[in-house]
């Protein structure tokens, strides 16, 4: 029995395919310097922003090949649902990038260029405008106290007078033991009282706590914990 092979790639032309490509790296790539400069975390990778450029390009390839067929657009579905991905995404914010640059792939890959454009260049303009003039964030600065004591007594009146007079605000957040149940460390958010010095809270909470490990972090809602 003879075999016919048929070449499907008559649908659309050689041009739509360099374009839809093309734009969908550019947009993409641009996307990816806008995720780069407006980036304040210590959680930055190379590779997530290199991995935005390649989805841009593969979305945009993707719907090229499905068209306005139904049955390979259930097809890929079928196909990619069995696609697992294990790498939890440290900040909500790195979601909403992926989502955009798959936004910008469809549009390329079903020759809505205009709009890929206007959308992809629109919405990194409100990234860094966010970012220029610090929308939303809060004007309390609050810092996250650990502090580990012997399991042998009861060191939390000390530590709760030590918060009363150097805080304005703090919180109990966590207990648990550590070290197989050695110590016991208290997690606290605090918000410091002006003019109090970190130091200065650092060192009052080891003389309540039997000269045992007091951690202090500044800015923690910034950094990944």
């Amino acid at each position: 029995m003879p075999l016919n092979a048929q070449d499907l790639s008559g649908t659309f032309s050689t041009g739509d395919v360099a374009i839809a490509l093309t734009l969908s790296f550019v947009l993409s790539a641009l996307i990816g310097w806008v995720y780069r400069a407006t980036h304040r975390n210590v959680s930055y990778s190379q590779s997530y922003v290199q991995t935005l450029v390649i989805l841009g390009m593969i979305i945009s390839l993707i719907m090229l090949v499905v068209g306005s067929n139904i049955a390979r657009a259930f097809a890929l579905v079928g196909a990619l649902s069995v696609v697992r991905f294990r790498n939890a995404v440290k900040e909500t914010r790195d979601v909403g990038f992926i989502f955009l640059v798959m936004g910008v792939g469809m549009a390329c890959g079903t020759r809505f260029y205009t709009l890929a454009a206007v959308a992809a260049v629109s919405i990194c303009l409100v990234v860094v405008g966010m970012r220029r003039f610090n929308w939303f964030a809060l004007t309390v600065q609050r810092q996250v106290v650990k502090v580990q004591v012997p399991p042998d007594d009861d060191y939390t009146p000390g530590i709760v007078d030590v918060l009363v007079r150097h805080t304005d605000e703090f919180e109990l957040v966590s207990m648990e033991t550590i070290r197989g149940g050695a110590l016991t460390e208290l997690m606290y958010t605090v918000r410091l009282k002006k003019g109090c010095e970190p130091g200065t809270l650092v060192a009052a909470l080891r003389e309540r706590t039997a000269g045992q490990r007091v951690t202090l972090l500044t800015g923690y809602d910034q950094t990944d914990l």
